[in-house]
């Protein structure tokens, strides 16, 4: 991962909220149709992990996504993600939303994103995340970039960034 910013492990191990966009993030941005019209998405199963392991370091999960997806619904609630907004037009009215009824503050909050519908949502976060593949608008937002691509890991590689920098700063105290 790359770094923007001078303490993002800071804010990581301060990080009581982690919102994720679903489309190049979660996945690989890519939809496929079946013949039906549904629309079939492919998750990476270390991601789900990660998500599990960030859960349980008391970290709250949410999904914010601008499309309607019944495999999303379907993903979220096998990880046990109770936050999950779909359609969602203004990501960042949602997040407020979210964040105010969950008592945090922006700067205890992080998102993952990937494109320019992201990055309005990713100025506000105390810690915003790029997937490699993101749009130059959301890599320029970023506070770090994953080295790995969305649907293909970034978000566990984003898991694993924010449960280090709880280790260490546990570590140092």
């Amino acid at each position: 991962m790359s770094a923007a910013i001078a303490r993002p492990r800071t804010i990581a191990a301060r990080t009581r909220l982690l919102v994720l966009d679903v489309d190049g993030v979660l996945t690989d941005g890519r939809l496929y149709y079946g013949m039906r019209g549904e629309a079939l998405k492919v998750f990476h199963v270390r991601d789900g992990l990660g998500l599990k392991l960030l859960a349980a370091a008391a970290v709250t999960v949410a999904v914010i996504s601008g499309r309607r997806s019944g495999m999303t619904g379907r993903r979220c609630r096998e990880l046990g993600i109770r936050h999950v907004f779909q359609g969602v037009e203004d990501k960042l009215a949602a997040f407020h939303r979210l964040r105010e009824g969950l008592g945090l503050a922006c700067g205890a909050c992080a998102c993952v994103g990937d494109d320019v519908p992201d990055v309005p949502l990713m100025r506000e976060v105390g810690l915003a995340f790029a997937v490699a593949d993101a749009h130059p608008q959301a890599r320029s937002a970023a506070h770090v970039v994953t080295s790995l691509s969305g649907g293909k890991g970034a978000v566990r590689e984003v898991c694993d960034y924010l449960l280090t920098a709880r280790e260490r700063a546990t570590a140092a105290t």
